[in-house]
């Protein structure tokens, strides 16, 4: 069983086909990929902002200094912030002691051990 001119052909167009296919998914998916970051950093402006506009600059150093020794920490404590603010319970700028007061409310407890022997 041999194959015919119009097989050949055939197979020829269902390739081409298939790399058109696959060079379009990959624009695609790059396209993609360029939005989500542009929203990422859109996100990460409005955040900064936010933030800026509800902290002092004392309360900015002090988070600051929180995001370079544990960063997830500061992750959560500027969540509780952007959402406070938005919820309207912010009416002045959060100064360094109130900051330290939130801080101190969102740590968690330290769990000490007493070991006693018999």
């Amino acid at each position: 069983m041999s194959n015919s001119p119009d097989d050949d052909r055939l197979e020829k167009l269902r390739e081409q086909k298939r790399k058109e296919l696959q060079e379009r998914q990959q624009g695609q998916s790059t396209q993609d990929e360029n939005a989500q970051e542009a929203a990422k950093q859109q996100a990460e402006a409005q955040k900064q902002a936010l933030l800026k506009q509800h902290l002092t600059d004392g309360a900015r150093q002090r988070l600051n200094a929180i995001q370079m020794s544990k960063p997830q920490f500061a992750e959560q404590v500027e969540q509780q912030i952007i959402a406070l603010a938005r919820s309207g319970r912010v009416q002045n700028r959060i100064d360094e002691d109130q900051m330290k007061a939130l801080l101190k409310e969102l740590q968690p407890e330290s769990k000490s051990f007493d070991i006693s022997r018999r």
